[in-house]
C-alpha cells in the first residue's frame, strides 16, 4: 500500500510539474505556435525574419487579427495564388504594422505603414504574389526599402494549405 501511495503521489507531482509547465508555456508561447501554421525563415540582406505563412483563404483572412505581440523578428508572410494588386487593411488587428508587398520575383515593390483597428486599404503598386507583415517600423530600422530582395520565399507553387 505504501508503495502504491508513493507512486501515486510521485504520479501527481510528476502531473503537477506538467500542468505548470503547459500554464507557463501557455502564456509566453511564441506567435507562431498561435494557430500551427507552417512558419519559414527569409532573409532579407543581412536580416532573418521568421514568419508564419498564411497560403490559404481562411489563414489569409485571419491574418494577424487579434494578437497582442510579435517578437522583434517575428512576422507573417501571406503567398496568394495569384499574381495582383492584392490590398491589405487592419480590421481587428490590435498591432500597428508594417506590410512589404512583393512581386513574383521576390522583389519589395511598396512598404507602407498601417495603423491597428482601421479599415484603410494599402494596397501595391504593382501586382505581386507574396505581402510580409511585420512589426511597424521594422523595415525602415534595419534599412529595407522597396527593390531588395527577399531570400527563402516559397515557390508560389507550394501550398502550405
Amino acid at each position: 500500500m505504501r508503495k502504491l501511495i508513493t507512486v501515486l503521489a510521485a504520479g501527481l507531482c510528476i502531473g503537477g510539474i506538467a500542468l505548470l509547465a503547459t500554464s507557463a508555456q501557455a502564456q509566453s508561447v511564441p506567435f507562431k505556435h498561435h494557430r500551427k501554421l507552417p512558419v519559414m525563415t527569409l532573409a532579407i540582406g543581412i536580416h532573418t525574419v521568421h514568419a508564419e505563412v498564411a497560403a490559404n483563404e481562411a489563414n489569409r483572412q485571419q491574418g494577424l487579427m487579434h494578437r497582442t505581440s510579435l517578437g522583434p523578428n517575428e512576422g507573417m508572410l501571406f503567398v496568394f495564388d495569384e499574381s495582383a494588386q492584392h490590398c491589405f487593411w487592419m480590421k481587428n488587428t490590435k498591432l500597428p504594422l508594417s506590410i512589404a508587398f512583393i512581386d513574383d520575383n521576390g522583389t519589395i515593390t511598396d512598404i507602407a505603414e498601417m495603423k491597428p483597428e482601421t479599415m484603410a486599404n494599402h494596397c501595391p503598386t504593382q501586382a505581386g504574389r507574396y505581402a510580409l507583415e511585420m512589426n511597424r517600423g521594422w523595415f525602415a530600422a534595419k534599412g529595407i526599402q522597396p527593390s531588395m530582395a527577399i531570400g527563402g520565399l516559397p515557390a508560389w507553387q507550394e501550398t502550405f494549405r
